[in-house]
């Protein structure tokens, strides 16, 4: 797609559009109300909706949840910075700092290092209050998945 056609998009914003709709058309996320925008080169944000469902018996958010969370925002954040293939998380490290117990949770991912074939990117996620409540560092490697092969890899 020309700029031109695209309104004048770069080809970098283009790839960040398409990674948007790539992470709306991931049938895991259709479990949760979120959204992924891509606001510039190795940044991520994506804003959750956390409710009862996503909870353990004490009555806050399970922590798979903020492994999603973290882990998604980091991954797209290191995979503005690679236009050709699919990124894998390799490891990830992630610290609770307080417990969701419901409501709109901003997970915010940052590239941190890395630009061939192994990347660094970190998160955090911020509760409505704005109050930090946990953070993650990940480890992201190219795959051999070319992003152009995926269907969710549009520009809408």
């Amino acid at each position: 797609m020309s700029e031109e056609a695209a309104g004048g998009a770069s080809g970098a914003e283009l790839h960040w559009r398409a990674l948007e709709s790539l992470y709306a058309s991931a049938p895991i996320n259709s479990l949760f109300k979120s959204r992924l925008d891509i606001p510039g080169e190795g940044l991520a944000r994506i804003q959750f909706e956390v409710d009862e469902s996503a909870f353990h018996a004490a009555g806050a958010a399970h922590g798979t949840i903020y492994f999603k969370m973290l882990d998604d925002a980091s991954f797209y954040a290191a995979n503005t910075m690679v236009s050709d293939r699919f990124l894998l998380t390799t490891s990830f490290n992630l610290h609770f700092s307080r417990p969701i117990k419901g409501g709109r949770i901003v997970a915010e991912g940052r590239w941190i290092s890395g630009r061939r074939r192994v990347l660094m990117a970190e998160a955090r996620l911020v509760d409505e209050d704005g109050e930090e409540v946990g953070r993650g560092t990940g480890t992201f490697m190219r795959s051999q998945i070319a992003l152009s092969g995926l269907p969710g890899y549009r520009v809408s």
